[in-house]
């Protein structure tokens, strides 16, 4: 199910890739948004080839991008994009490599479909509702799964927005946790889906649903648990895109503590 889809979404993030790298390896125009977060022209480079591969494709399907001027006409639309075209714009501008293509397709609410790809890795994370979640990565596929780890855990933090209270929080927890490793972007719930590292937590406005949507399916799908943290599940397609309060990767429910 959503197999059509998938391949319109991979072909427009392999797309959005190739533009970013071109601007990755040439000058690139920087600009400051009213929320003070960067735009460059990559990001809109990026965000006119996935409109227009998924418009094409699909012309009823509302897009709700992070580049694009919202419309309300998407919450009455059963089927939604959701785009961050350029996932990681301060990791993209300090060149660590840490950024992504995001494209979600969200039914009634519910992610169906998730794609995460990371250029500079040529590595492409993806999962269908109740299908699993897998890597591409130089040609090869293999499936995603987390963790069993309770303890002895390696925990993520964000390269660029770390909060006084997650430094506080990890501490608090410091004798679960063997190692904390920074790492940029929606490549948090990927290395988390692959088994690559045991939690994650993101707490207080910052986010918003083009940063979560993709990343929620493919650990969902690879066993995790992406949460609120109050510990709710997400719905997506709503008319406040805002992540209010945050966050939660965890590779097991044992490793939620709220």
């Amino acid at each position: 199910m959503y197999k059509k889809q998938f391949e319109i979404i991979v072909k427009a993030a392999k797309a959005a890739g190739e533009v970013v790298i071109k601007y990755y390896n040439d000058k690139y125009a920087v600009e400051i948004k009213e929320d003070d977060s960067p735009v460059t022209s990559a990001d809109l480079a990026s965000d006119k080839i996935i409109q227009q591969i998924l418009h094409k494709a699909y012309p009823h399907y509302p897009i709700l991008s992070e580049e694009t001027t919202d419309s309300e006409s998407r919450l009455s639309s059963e089927y939604v994009f959701i785009v961050d075209p350029l996932d990681g714009t301060k990791e993209f501008i300090d060149r660590t490599g840490e950024f992504a293509i995001n494209i979600a397709l969200v039914v009634n609410g519910e992610v169906v479909v998730g794609v995460i790809y990371a250029p500079i890795r040529d590595e492409l994370y993806y999962a269908l509702k109740g299908e699993g979640a897998y890597l591409i990565k130089a040609g090869e596929k293999s499936k995603l799964q987390v963790s069993d780890k309770t303890t002895d855990l390696i925990a993520l933090v964000s390269r660029n927005h770390l909060r006084q209270e997650e430094v506080d929080f990890l501490k608090a927890n410091e004798a679960k946790i063997k190692q904390t490793a920074v790492i940029g972007a929606s490549l948090k719930g990927c290395l988390i889906a692959q088994g690559e590292a045991d939690i994650f937590y993101r707490y207080g406005p910052g986010t918003k649903e083009w940063d979560t949507a993709p990343q929620d399916l493919i650990v969902s799908e690879a066993g995790g648990l992406f949460l609120t943290p109050t510990g709710e599940k997400f719905t997506y397609n709503k008319k406040d895109v805002v992540n209010r309060s945050g966050y939660i990767i965890v590779n097991r429910k044992e490793n939620i503590w709220l």
